[in-house]
Parts: C-alpha cells; structure tokens; sequence
C-alpha cells in the first residue's frame, strides 16, 4: 500500500495555534490541488485528535478528476481514522452519509465505545493491545482493496507513521503564516526521533498561492 502525507504548515512549520483551533494557512488554489490528491486516493486518513479538534468529514474531493483517473463508476474514497480507544463520538461527521469508515483501534478500547461505533457505521479494525498496531491494521487496509492512502494528520499521526516506516511519499504546503508557540502542533509531534532521523528526498518544489509545496519521497 502506497502511503502518501499531505499537509500544509505555517512558515515555522506549525500546524494550527496552540488552542489547536483550524487556520487557513494556504489559499483556493492549494484547495483545489488537494481535492485532486483526495480525488485519486482509495482513502483519506486522519488521527482521532484531528477529528475530535475539527470534526472533520472528508468528503470534499475533486469528482471529476475522479473520474478521470479512477473510472466514472468509481465510489468516493473511504474514510479511516485511527482512534486507539474509540474516542470518537457517533455523531461525528466523518462518520456521516453512505461512505465506508474505517476506525482502526486497539484492545484497550472500551466495549461499549467500540459498539456505539459500530451501530453508527464504522468498521472496526483492531490491531494492537494498548495503541494501534499501524502495520497490522495497514495491512488489514490493504486486504479490503485500499492501495493509495492519503494522511492528512495530525502530528501524532504522522510521526507514528514515520516512526513505524510506513511513508511513502509526503506532500507539504508551507505557508507565509509565522504562528509560533512552544505547544503548537507541528507536522511530526509525537515522542521526536533523537537518532535514526528519517530523511526524505525532495522531488520537486511548487509555487502555490502565497507558499511553496515541497513534495518527497521517502528512500
């Protein structure tokens, strides 16, 4: 399965203020470039902090370049969010109309948090005792068909996943925002590497709006 990050970050290389509110940190025209990278995905991941900061849903994507590279009857991307104790609520919006989503969680999961989640129409993948196993639970992914997937965040997120190996490719919008704040989420928070520094190489650079996309590979 291919592993793709996208992500847009201030000048400082934060992801939203320290009150983790939303801030638009690119413009209409970084939108519309990752409406297309939604569009060519067989799913779009987010963390439960992200969800539970934003309630995001993940609906918006570019339908007609869908169909242009994945078919006229192909089905939207499907929705995955990793979520180790079922935190997220059953009203959620990324739980919301006919699209499939993905909760992968783990064992430490309480009972009734894992039914409620289920009876609002998740599936449940778990994988791990206390947090989610992401290799298992990518690999049970990929047996449901699931080939590209696109990350969106947060930093907790997206530092497990370079912790465990699995980025492929990383997408990323720096914006002309300085936001500044020792508490801030930046693109990989989590525990922070202290040797063994993942490195990335850079493929190509992008004048976006009033920013640059960098775009990488992981080697």
């Amino acid at each position: 399965m291919d592993v793709f990050v996208n992500a847009a970050v201030s000048a400082d290389g934060k992801l939203s203020s320290r009150r983790r509110e939303q801030i638009a940190i690119s413009g209409e025209a970084d939108f519309a470039r990752v409406d297309r990278l939604r569009a060519e995905a067989d799913a779009v991941m987010v963390g439960v902090g992200t969800v539970l900061a934003d309630d995001p849903s993940l609906v918006r994507y570019d339908e007609s370049h869908r169909r242009d590279v994945r078919g006229a009857d192909s089905d939207p991307p499907v929705c995955v969010v990793a979520d180790s104790r079922c935190r997220t609520a059953a009203d959620a919006a990324v739980l919301d109309g006919d699209r499939e989503t993905y909760v992968l969680t783990s064992e430490a999961a309480p009972t009734d948090r894992r039914d409620c989640l289920e009876a609002a129409g998740a599936t449940l993948v778990v994988a791990g005792t206390e947090r989610v196993d992401l290799p298992r639970a990518f690999d049970a992914l990929e047996a449901e068909g699931i080939e590209r997937l696109m990350v969106e965040g947060g930093g907790e997120l997206i530092f497990s996943l370079f912790e465990a190996g699995l980025v492929d490719e990383c997408s990323v919008y720096v914006g002309n925002l300085v936001i500044g704040g020792r508490e801030a989420p930046t693109l990989a928070d989590g525990e922070g590497f202290v040797d063994d520094f993942p490195e990335l190489e850079l493929e190509e650079v992008e004048r976006v709006d009033d920013g640059v996309v960098l775009h990488w590979t992981v080697p």
